[in-house]
């Protein structure tokens, strides 16, 4: 990837975004070595103009942005750079640099995602969830296909309120198998998003 970082005296701007949710996180500045940086290790890394230094968001606080994926504007002097978050982005604690909540009712899928994240990261013995992971890949996979057929017999003979119920086992088994195998629930909304193009 070609950038011009002539233009800004050798700095270009990087809009960060979360994958995700599509939110606006902050903005910061990357020279040549801050942008390799970024895209060695895969963690956000900026230029300070203040220390006039790198500093690689969440090296202190250890809120590190990973790196989905990363564009350059039409011309080649401005970053988009789309990130995995861990914690809050903002120094005050805020979600955002912009003072907003990194959420939405339409993402929850991702927040369940992000939970069940976690009881595979930071097990815990009163977690259903922990006690999938626990007995394997076998089992999640007999879940899903235990809640896909009673989710079908609700369909065919059932009534809604169980259709609803039913469907959200299946929703929650498939998001488990697929943190099993470390698939992220945005990477099977690209492909759908690409079928649909």
């Amino acid at each position: 990837m070609k950038l011009d970082f002539k233009k800004g005296d050798g700095l270009v701007p990087a809009v960060i975004q979360d994958d995700k949710t599509s939110k606006v996180l902050m903005l910061g500045y990357m020279n040549e070595e801050s942008f390799k940086k970024t895209q060695e290790t895969g963690k956000v890394t900026f230029f300070s103009r203040s220390r006039q230094e790198l500093w690689t968001k969440g090296e202190t606080s250890g809120n590190y942005m990973y790196v989905k994926s990363i564009a350059k504007d039409c011309d080649d002097d401005t970053l988009l750079v789309k990130v995995d978050p861990v914690g809050p982005v903002c120094h005050t604690g805020s979600d955002t640099c912009f003072e907003e909540t990194n959420s939405c009712n339409c993402n929850f899928l991702f927040e369940l995602e992000a939970v069940i994240k976690d009881r595979k990261e930071n097990p815990s013995a009163k977690s259903y969830t922990t006690k999938l992971f626990t007995k394997g890949i076998n089992k999640i996979t007999q879940k899903v296909g235990e809640e896909a057929t009673e989710t079908i017999i609700e369909a065919l003979n059932g009534t809604r309120e169980l259709l609803l119920e039913e469907t959200s086992d299946l929703l929650y088994h498939l998001l488990v198998m697929l943190r099993a195998k470390d698939v992220e629930f945005s990477e099977v909304l690209k492909v759908l998003e690409k079928r649909h193009k």
